[in-house]
């Protein structure tokens, strides 16, 4: 069964599979970040729609989430009744069970209702996983070697 468009197009129907492909390069930590700012679920108190910008940030190890997958799953929440900090963890727990990354965050920024807006963060850190250090790339001002 597929959803109409409004230009008559079929689209896929929302569904919360989430598929993954090998990465690419599993040696290296590297740091994958998403946005996804059309997330919408409904109160589950009142059912009026709650709008949000989910972050994604992770650093994968043999698996990493395929996007389209991942778009369909985010529609799957249009129509649930789901408390922000609930369904905030609930994402992060399906795609960790999808790709058990070495490191991941989602972070939910809710817009304002009722005059307050919610942020949640949850993450996730595989045993024994450390990052690596930091490296401050900004520590030279641009054009710093021009001669003046």
């Amino acid at each position: 069964m597929s959803s109409q468009s409004l230009g008559g197009k079929a689209t896929a129907p929302a569904n919360k599979a989430l598929e993954t492909f090998e990465n690419p390069n599993p040696a290296r930590d590297f740091h994958i970040h998403m946005e996804i700012p059309e997330f919408t679920c409904l109160c589950p108190k009142t059912g009026q729609p709650d709008f949000a910008v989910i972050y994604l940030d992770y650093i994968p190890d043999q698996k990493c989430v395929e996007l389209k997958s991942l778009k369909l799953y985010m529609w799957s929440f249009r129509d649930e009744g789901c408390f922000h900090e609930a369904v905030t963890n609930r994402i992060l727990d399906d795609l960790v069970a999808a790709t058990e990354p070495k490191f991941m965050r989602v972070t939910s920024k809710f817009y304002v209702r009722g005059g307050v807006f919610t942020n949640v963060v949850a993450e996730h850190r595989k045993a024994g996983w450390q990052p690596l250090p930091r490296v401050d790339l900004m520590q030279f001002e641009s054009q710093s070697n021009t001669r003046g």
